[in-house]
């Protein structure tokens, strides 16, 4: 499409001037440059020059003026714009078309950009209804009227026949359900799924160990059911999990033999997946329930599964797990001491030093057993096996040295891990999982020459 365009003035158109319309334009001008009260007429007349006299001037007095804006607009015939106004042929359509000139459009932008950012401010009244509203929100009296206690809503639910339960009544009238000889054991799955639900929240696992739980539960990990036994592991995980009050007490009943009894067992691997979990939460930041996990042959069982699984997935979360017992040793024992808990720093540090985790792995061979777990496709295998490595190394570092099989591994995987690092760069992705494994690789090198 073609255009011709042209500024409007009212000596470059063919328009019919009039000389009171001229003077008014200069008086506005002189007063304000962006006055709009200016006009120029823009119409298709056929005869030109100054002739029409009163008749003309009349009629110019009568027209419609259009109000430009930033936007094209359509300009009929007879429609009069503001002078400065920019106007242009449609060649296409034959049409005129007019928007604000370009000083009308800087004046206009600054007027629009005021008036929205007037518009992101509060008025003055605005703040003191915000005001009053926060006077109220604070006072006590307003809050409490705003809410029922519960013993009033309890009174309208029970009129309603709904009944309003806390957590605590809940889990009481789930375990007698599950004591009931009318339960089935399908009742009893759905009842450990809720209770499973429940212990998230600390106080809530606390509360059902003391109202008789946590036997409940030690008991169905203890059924012929593997159903009732995945369940009743997840539930007691999940219990334990950053809760040292309900693992004090799973330790004190026993918990820890049954899960080492459920693992030596032969199971569905749905089970001992749970197991583990529940094994994992009880050792975590427990060093009383690693001694015991390690007197009882807790290293000796888990090198059993380690051996017997050939899918990895049970071989990734012991790794992950001796991983993470052996941190919190070495943790524990760099960190500074505070002045206000020297006494209680100097405990844990006695009790870490307590548990032979180092002599354990050595002796029971698992400074060759994990390696092998290098040897999966899946790169998340091999990560949490690098992770374990590089945390055993102090007390594997002979063993790695004279592994040839480690070796050959390492240096193939480098390679893999560095390529696919040259890949990611090319992409323009940095910061990648494939570097940080190789990193893993390149620190465990540097340890073994």
């Amino acid at each position: 499409m073609k255009l011709i365009s042209s500024s409007v003035t009212a000596a470059s158109l063919t328009c019919i001037t009039v000389a009171s319309l001229l003077l008014l334009h200069c008086q506005h001008v002189a007063a304000d440059r962006r006055s709009d009260s200016a006009l120029t007429v823009v119409e298709n007349a056929e005869g030109g020059g100054g002739a029409g006299g009163d008749e003309e001037e009349e009629a110019n007095l009568n027209l419609e003026v259009i109000q430009p804006t930033d936007q094209w607009q359509t300009l009929k015939p007879g429609q009069a714009v503001p002078a400065g106004s920019h106007v242009k042929l449609n060649l296409q359509t034959g049409q005129r078309e007019v928007r604000l000139g370009e000083e009308q459009l800087k004046y206009w932008t600054q007027d629009h950009r005021r008036e929205e950012e007037s518009q992101s401010f509060f008025s003055p009244d605005e703040l003191k209804q915000a005001m009053k509203n926060i006077k109220e929100d604070l006072n006590p009296d307003s809050v409490a009227s705003k809410f029922r206690p519960l013993e009033e809503l309890k009174r309208d639910m029970a009129q309603l026949d709904l009944l309003v339960e806390t957590d605590f009544q809940i889990m009481r009238r789930l375990l007698d359900q599950f004591n009931s000889s009318n339960s089935t054991t399908e009742q009893r799955l759905n009842i450990l799924l809720e209770l499973e639900y429940l212990v998230h929240q600390v106080d809530n696992a606390q509360t059902l160990c003391s109202m008789g739980g946590l036997q409940v539960i030690l008991d169905g990990l203890n059924s012929s059911d593997f159903r009732l036994q995945e369940r009743s592991a997840f539930v007691l995980g999940s219990a334990m999990a950053s809760n040292p009050v309900v693992q004090v007490k799973a330790v004190e009943s026993g918990a820890l033999q049954l899960l080492l009894t459920a693992l030596a067992t032969a199971q569905p691997l749905r089970v001992t997946k749970k197991v583990l979990f529940a094994v994992a939460a009880l050792l975590r930041h427990f060093p009383y329930a690693q001694r015991t996990f390690l007197s009882h042959g807790g290293l000796q069982v888990l090198s059993e599964l380690f051996r017997a699984d050939g899918g990895g997935v049970l071989r990734t979360r012991i790794a992950t797990m001796l991983y993470d017992m052996i941190s919190e040793k070495e943790l524990i024992s760099q960190t500074g001491l505070d002045p206000v808990l020297d006494a209680a720093h100097e405990d844990r540090v006695r009790q870490y030093s307590e548990v032979s985790l180092e002599e354990e792995l050595l002796e029971k061979g698992w400074c060759t057993l994990i390696p092998q777990l290098l040897e999966s496709t899946e790169h998340d295998y091999r990560e949490k096996a690098l992770r374990a490595l590089l945390a055993m190394a102090p007390t594997c570092l002979d063993q790695y040295r004279s592994d040839s099989s480690l070796l050959g591994s390492l240096l193939s995987l480098r390679e893999q891990y560095q390529e696919m690092v040259q890949s990611e760069m090319i992409l323009g992705e940095e910061n990648s999982y494939f570097a940080e494994i190789a990193e893993f690789i390149d620190a465990l090198q540097v340890k073994m020459k």
